[in-house]
């Protein structure tokens, strides 16, 4: 009988102190502002233009205005390089490599290199050699994809896989409808 009673005094004390008055409780503290924009992912193709006082190619692409950034001075921009390669059953499979990436010659390396700033991406080809006579296949109609991504959102997901695109934009949860092709 002890039992009965303490279990309908501790039900009755948990329904009492609940309130079903429609008043609403006291507001918890504010969260943290939400991120507007996860990532920003902008393809292009470009040929590269040569400069012989330095022996390199180079091209600068734009980052459009619209692009929400937390922080555009310490952002990530990741570059990727496309290229199409052919399994054993003689299928195209797309692939994006992260930049920088080298290629060996005969004649030495070549490397494609990036740097940016909030605005601008710009691509290098740097090489240990005459690079006045490149391969076009190198040169040329080159494409690249340009993800920009809070740093933020890189601090918090520190285990991410930045030299997988395909990892990156499913992290991001971007879908190739979200690329934007540059002009």
């Amino acid at each position: 009988m002890k039992k009965i009673f303490t279990l309908l005094f501790v039900s009755t004390f948990l329904f009492a102190s609940c309130s079903d008055d429609g008043e609403v409780g006291p507001q918890g503290p504010p969260g943290e502002d939400g991120l507007d924009g996860l990532g920003y992912t902008l393809e292009e193709q470009i040929t590269f233009d040569y400069y012989s006082d330095s022996n390199s190619y180079s091209r600068l692409i734009s980052i459009p205005d619209d692009v929400a950034t937390i922080n555009p001075e310490a952002d990530a921009v990741l570059v990727y390089r496309y290229r199409e390669i052919q399994d054993n059953d003689g299928n195209f499979i797309d692939t994006w490599s992260l930049i920088p990436q080298n290629f060996f010659f005969n004649e030495g390396t070549i490397q494609y290199v990036y740097n940016h700033t909030p605005s601008d991406v710009e691509i290098i080809i740097e090489g240990n050699f005459d690079l006045s006579n490149l391969s076009t296949d190198y040169t040329n109609n080159q494409i690249f994809r340009i993800v920009v991504v809070p740093s933020d959102y890189l601090a918090s997901n520190a285990d991410l896989d930045i030299t997988n695109y395909n990892a990156v934009i499913k992290e991001l949860n971007l879908k190739t409808s979200d690329i934007k092709m540059a002009n």
